[in-house]
């Protein structure tokens, strides 16, 4: 409750700018829906709402258009759902509910928060199309189903294009702004974890500390590179450069886990060139991470890279485990030119940039269908009440519930229930402010739109504060989208003025979001243990494909990070962080065997029968790792790939340097399965 007394009254400059816009889009959207006489207008206010969330324009006008296309979609549904049995509710309310679970399953299979608002949009919208036509069944004819569909659907849309005009036209905040901050963040991150991990006094803590701050950043990044791409020209160039600025910080995450690993477990390889050599590198690292000049780094970049020429240069032919070390490093610094040129291009067009691809949400096809599951069980339970009750207050258990099942659906439990626990509180002061403020006021006045905005101007400025923060984000979503329809600004207002239908609806709203918190509960999908083993086992499946891709690094990586970045969610509870090393350790091996397959295709041509072979034997040597076995097959694979290579080319140094990588991976895998077994005792 600190944090909320300081939000409201010693507030931010920019969470003030913040409510002010807000403030300005909501009046907006509110007088243009009653200038055009909508039925509800207040629905223009609850869409100008929730894109105020982010009030960066790229991503007001990205969650604008999806906003625009969900509710259109859904908009198509509702009026086809209600000519097609309109004279069977029953009927309609089970496909109704089947719909909602349809969206609430597809947007778990997207990542970025404006696309899930897509599908929540689908469903709400189709939903309360389908239920303000089966609350008035005297009047459901076409012409009826048709008009409420197109009320609903203008006044979500006026409210889209208010918000995204006012984020442009006032106090614009642009999203490249914070993209440039948090991608120098998580360079600098990248950077320091480079450092821990080639610093012997680094402790398992702090790299796992370091891990989870790289992994919670990149995925900022990756939320925000599509909406840049709506400011301006030069909005595309900097969405290629933050998507290459993620590939190359997995690919950095990949490489250094080879040398940190080999200095904590195996201390016995450690020559004293190769002390020397991660020596250089850490020291390099820091004083990059140090520096905010960025063409000093690149300089100092370009320096390391010259002397890890000369290093490799100057190494005896017969130490081909030294070679391979080197040809490591020599990759992380090219990796690391490449991760600041992105950087730059973040402000500077930089054509020379590959298009790298975004992120890939990781799809669990079971995760899914327990939020769909979830949502229907929702929306069936508040239809229940409303059937056996037949009050109009008890839709409200139906609508807001089902937005809010699906936009929290990906949070973890314990999250959840402190947003939920907010929410709820949010709605009581809604009520508590509508009953003895806004309707009281309101019901005094002469009706003009001037006193209707400014009686509402103060709750929402106070609830906008309250938006402006994550960590007060539920309270005040929890006070305006209720405060909204309690409220119910219009033309005519006189059901709003009474104080039983206000009540009633109050009731209803608390109701469906204390539903949504013990349907939470109840359904509380696969366990943590089973959705781990479905994330290694897909990795399992791409370890098999990696070599059929044009582009496998690329590939390999977008579908990795959402991974990693669900697999280290999953693991913060644990001491050991085995699962978050073993994907480390999955990330590496994807680099491992694209490295592998490149220099054995130019020894030996691509007629290699040894190296498919191989690449089965990792992929499932990996799979039983994450199981706490070890795999003989995958050495006996090495030694045949080795062996031929050895008969095609002789014993040449990078054919031993690859002998080099086969111990490094047997070793690997030998550790996980270990680490893998201890905890399951």
């Amino acid at each position: 409750m600190g944090i909320v007394l300081r939000n409201l009254f010693l507030p931010e400059k920019q969470a003030i700018i913040f409510a002010l816009k807000g403030v300005i889009a909501m009046a907006m959207a509110l007088t243009i829906a009653l200038s055009l006489n909508l039925d509800r207008p207040y629905w223009a206010l609850v869409s100008a709402v929730f894109l105020q969330m982010r009030p960066e324009s790229g991503l007001v006008v990205e969650k604008a258009l999806c906003q625009i296309i969900g509710t259109v979609v859904g908009g198509i549904f509702g009026i086809v759902l209600l000519t097609q049995f309109v004279a069977y509710p029953y009927v309609a309310l089970g496909i109704l509910a089947l719909w909602l679970g349809l969206n609430a399953a597809l947007s778990a299979m997207v990542r970025q928060a404006n696309f899930i608002y897509a599908f929540a949009m689908a469903a709400v919208t189709s939903e309360i199309v389908v239920l303000m036509v089966m609350a008035s069944p005297s009047t459901a004819d076409s012409q009826a189903v048709f008009s409420i569909a197109q009320a609903r659907v203008s006044e979500i849309v006026i409210g889209s294009i208010c918000a995204a005009v006012v984020s442009h036209a006032f106090w614009s905040v642009k999203v490249k702004d914070s993209l440039q901050r948090q991608a120098r963040s998580v360079i600098n991150q990248t950077l320091q974890y480079l450092a821990t991990e080639l610093d012997k006094s680094g402790t398992h803590e702090a790299r796992h500390k370091q891990i989870d701050q790289i992994m919670a950043t990149l995925g900022m990044v990756s939320e925000d590179s599509s909406a840049v791409s709506y400011e301006g020209p030069k909005g595309p160039g900097r969405t290629r450069a933050a998507n290459q600025l993620a590939q190359k910080v997995l690919s950095l995450l990949a490489l250094v886990q080879i040398f940190g690993r080999l200095q904590r477990r195996h201390a016995e390889l450690m020559t004293p060139a190769l002390t020397e050599l991660l020596d250089r590198l850490r020291l390099a690292f820091d004083g990059i991470a140090e520096s905010n000049d960025l063409a000093y780094c690149q300089e100092q970049v370009k320096v390391l890279r010259s002397d890890l020429a000369e290093y490799k240069a100057a190494q005896a032919a017969d130490m081909p485990f030294e070679s391979h070390m080197v040809n490591v490093a020599a990759e992380i610094a090219s990796e690391l030119t490449v991760l600041l040129r992105a950087y730059r291009a973040l402000e500077e067009r930089d054509s020379t940039l590959l298009n790298a691809p975004s992120i890939l949400s990781y799809r669990d096809p079971l995760a899914g269908m327990i939020i769909g599951v979830r949502t229907a069980a929702v929306f069936l339970i508040g239809a229940c009440i409303w059937v056996s009750t037949g009050s109009t207050a008890a839709l409200m258990i139906m609508i807001l519930p089902v937005i809010f099942s699906i936009m929290l659906a990906r949070l973890p439990l314990m999250i959840l229930r402190v947003v939920l626990k907010r929410l709820l509180i949010g709605v009581v002061f809604a009520v508590l402010v509508a009953v003895f403020y806004a309707l009281n006021l309101l019901s005094q006045s002469s009706g003009q739109l001037e006193i209707l905005l400014l009686v509402l101007a103060a709750p929402y400025f106070i609830g906008l504060l309250l938006l402006a923060d994550r960590q007060t984000l539920p309270y005040g979503l929890g006070f305006c989208i209720p405060f909204s329809i309690l409220v119910s600004p219009g033309r005519d207002m006189s059901r709003a003025f009474s104080i039983d239908y206000t009540l009633s609806s109050a009731l209803a709203i608390v109701a469906g979001v204390s539903i949504l918190f013990w349907v939470f509960h109840l359904i509380t999908g696969p366990s943590v243990q089973l959705l781990v083993h479905r994330i290694f086992k897909t990795t399992h499946q791409d370890l098999l494909e990696i070599s059929q891709h044009s582009s496998p690094e690329a590939w390999y990586n977008r579908r990795m990070a959402d991974r990693l970045l669900r697999l280290t969610n999953y693991d913060q509870a644990s001491k050991t962080r085995v699962v978050t090393d073993l994907a480390l350790t999955a990330l590496n091996l994807g680099h491992v065997s694209i490295r592998l397959r490149s220099i054995c295709e130019n020894l030996a041509g691509k007629s290699l029968p040894s190296l498919q072979h191989w690449q089965t034997a990792l992929a499932n040597a990996f799979l039983l790792a994450s199981k706490g076995q070890v795999d003989a097959g995958f050495e006996s694979a090495s030694r045949a790939l080795y062996d031929e290579l050895v008969g095609l080319v002789g014993e040449s140094n990078q054919v031993e340097t690859i002998q080099g990588m086969f111990m490094r991976i047997n070793l690997t895998f030998e550790r996980s399965a270990q680490a893998i077994a201890e905890q399951k005792k």
